[in-house]
């Protein structure tokens, strides 16, 4: 588990900035057969992982949904990532997590209790029912927040007001799980780059691209880190599209904001 962006995503958090289409009992099968108990070395991994110091100190009291439901390819990071948020709640008290995969979280009555909902490696979200989507958009736009990790971006097929809320779709990712690829700083002195103390990097993940026609762009986006495509490395795998990959990023959303990361494929 990344420290560095465990302690991007925690201070994202506190400042308030993966299969086909199957039946609605088909995802409980799914995730029974494929998400396995943590064993106590992983736990120990992930605790060792946690910041233990905030970036950024909450104003006030901050509740979290992680919502973490696959439509689609289902990534086998899910149950260590709800872990790390678990953690990283009860260590630094900075928020409260509850976590949920079934579209009934979504009404506004329940989301009234949330700050930010967190978007934990899900695909083809697909709503149930036109009030939950309004019910997504409208917690959005009237100030609150969404933090969208990996698979994020993988999202939404039915519902394009959503996607174009994250800023992009997964267009491809020519940067395998497998390799360890370079990364820039954008917004160097922003505060969830703190962790990366001003200097680019390289890191093993899985980094996707984003179909041109979804993705939003620096004009709407503030680009926080992308792929550094000074290295040949990075560069030669590129396949058509923008010269340019952002692999997070932060936006507004009516009056509301939006975190997404690319990072955190690998367990």
């Amino acid at each position: 588990m990344n420290r560095l962006f465990l302690l991007t995503l925690l201070t994202c958090l506190c400042s308030g900035a993966c299969f086909a289409e199957d039946k609605p009992d088909a995802w409980q099968e799914k995730k029974a057969k494929l998400f396995k108990p943590l064993s106590d070395e992983q736990l120990s991994k992930i605790e060792n992982a946690v910041p233990k110091q905030l970036a950024a100190q909450p104003k006030q009291a901050r509740r979290v949904l992680v919502f973490y439901r696959c439509e689609g390819f289902v990534h086998g990071s899910i149950p260590y990532a709800n872990e790390a948020v678990k953690q990283m709640a009860q260590e630094t008290g900075a928020f409260q997590a509850d976590f949920a995969d079934t579209y009934d979280a979504f009404t506004s009555e329940n989301l009234k209790q949330y700050d930010c909902i967190v978007l934990n490696n899900t695909t083809k979200m697909q709503f149930e029912t036109a009030s939950q989507q309004n019910a997504f958009l409208d917690f959005i736009a009237g100030g609150k927040g969404l933090a969208g990790l990996h698979a994020a971006s993988d999202n939404f097929g039915r519902h394009p007001e959503c996607r174009a809320i994250v800023g992009g779709e997964f267009g491809g990712h020519p940067w395998t799980a497998g390799g360890t690829w370079a990364f820039k700083l954008d917004d160097p002195d922003h505060v969830l780059n703190q962790a990366f103390e001003g200097k680019g990097f390289w890191h093993q993940d899985e980094i996707y691209q984003y179909k041109a026609d979804s993705y939003e762009g620096p004009k709407v986006l503030r680009i926080l880190v992308s792929l550094d495509m000074s290295k040949d490395e990075v560069s030669k795998r590129i396949n058509d599209g923008p010269r340019e990959v952002p692999v997070s990023w932060i936006r507004k959303a009516g009056d509301g904001r939006v975190f997404y990361t690319n990072f955190w494929a690998s367990q």
